[in-house]
């Protein structure tokens, strides 16, 4: 890896970890001194990985998630970066969780399991109509929770990021939606978590 790169990389996570306050801490208990001192220690991919952590359980300013992602694409820790990117999207569009459940190849749903990263985006039904009275379908891209993706009859904790989040809002906790590829029924999701944007920042606060 190219020493410059190191560099910045080790920059910016000395940023993030400046953007929070001192007495930040993860659920397992690691605080904010903590990864000060792994950073002392050159700990870098420990430091990164302790960052999300408490940025997972806490507000945090908008460019923690951007500034986090840009550190991990530079330590060529893709998947990191991923999760960075779409955390910082949540956080300027909201958050929308659900507990998903896949219809079996048997039962007429896909025939692959799909990487749960982002990559996919299918068709929801939300119960919006369409302009012609009909039942509408809206886009959302799709992260599976502590896996790397999901096969036909798995069930999973997924993160949703729609197209248009505004119009996604009225769901709550309870609410049932369907998953499609084309118009077939290929999964059940049951809705866990609806946020609104969480900013408590500018892109600029730094």
């Amino acid at each position: 890896m190219d020493n410059a790169l190191i560099d910045d990389a080790f920059t910016l996570l000395r940023r993030v970890t400046d953007l929070l306050p001192e007495g930040a801490r993860a659920e397992n208990g690691i605080t904010v001194g903590d990864v000060r001192d792994y950073q002392r220690h050159q700990e870098w991919e420990l430091v990164l990985d302790l960052l999300m952590e408490i940025g997972d359980e806490r507000p945090v300013p908008l460019p923690f998630w951007s500034l986090l992602a840009d550190a991990a694409r530079q330590m060529m820790l893709q998947h990191s970066a991923d999760w960075c990117e779409w955390r910082a999207w949540e956080m300027q569009h909201g958050t929308f969780r659900a507990r998903l459940s896949l219809l079996s190849t048997q039962e007429g749903g896909r025939q692959t399991a799909f990487s749960g990263q982002g990559q996919l985006r299918p068709l929801w039904d939300i119960g919006n109509p369409a302009p012609d009275g009909g039942q509408a379908v809206n886009v959302a891209r799709l992260w599976v929770e502590d896996a790397l993706g999901l096969a036909p009859g798995e069930i999973g904790t997924v993160r949703l990021a729609p197209l248009c989040p505004e119009q996604w809002r009225h769901l709550k906790p309870g609410d049932v939606i369907t998953m499609h590829e084309g118009r077939p029924v290929v999964g059940t999701a049951t809705i866990t978590e609806v946020a609104p944007p969480a900013i408590t920042g500018r892109e600029g606060d730094l």
